[in-house]
């Protein structure tokens, strides 16, 4: 089975993720816009970097894209960066690897989440993929998509327990 992940800009509040198996729509997730790239897209990143398997690699290895997918060591680790990354992205993606590496420490410390074993290096290296996912982004048209797969590697990262 492949897996695409169809991003599509709304003129209005939200964007649209349809989950494309086999070239079909199988499931579709609104996308509040938060005036960056989709929360969405951002896993991509996170998870495409780290070869790490979070909420969209769960979803490419054949789970319901559902919000309340059961715990998972490794997905909770990557749902932490995410939401770091988010942060960093919201106040102009300038934070120092260092400091986000505190918070991502401290955010997983908050929820009894181990953290994954992730650099300063790693940070820059993700921080490039948001970038070169927002040029894609803000290059498309309102009513337009931007579909992403992991077909380098799907299979790998961690399948969930």
């Amino acid at each position: 089975m492949t897996t695409a992940f169809r991003f599509t800009k709304g003129g209005g509040k939200e964007d649209r993720l349809d989950v494309l198996r086999d070239g079909s729509v199988a499931e579709t997730l609104a996308c509040p816009k938060q005036r960056i790239i989709p929360h969405d897209m951002v896993h991509f990143a996170v998870e495409d970097v780290l070869d790490r398997c979070g909420f969209l690699t769960r979803v490419a290895h054949g789970e319901a894209a559902d919000f309340r997918m059961e715990a998972n060591a490794e997905s909770d680790g990557v749902e932490r960066l995410v939401e770091v990354f988010q942060g960093d992205g919201w106040s102009g993606g300038t934070t120092p690897p260092d400091a986000m590496l505190d918070l991502y420490h401290v955010t997983c410390d908050a929820r009894s989440c181990p953290p994954l074993p992730v650099d300063g290096a790693t940070i820059i290296a993700i921080r490039a993929r948001i970038a070169d996912l927002t040029a894609q982004w803000d290059a498309v048209a309102v009513g337009d998509s931007l579909t992403l797969t992991f077909a380098q590697r799907v299979g790998t990262g961690s399948a969930p327990e």
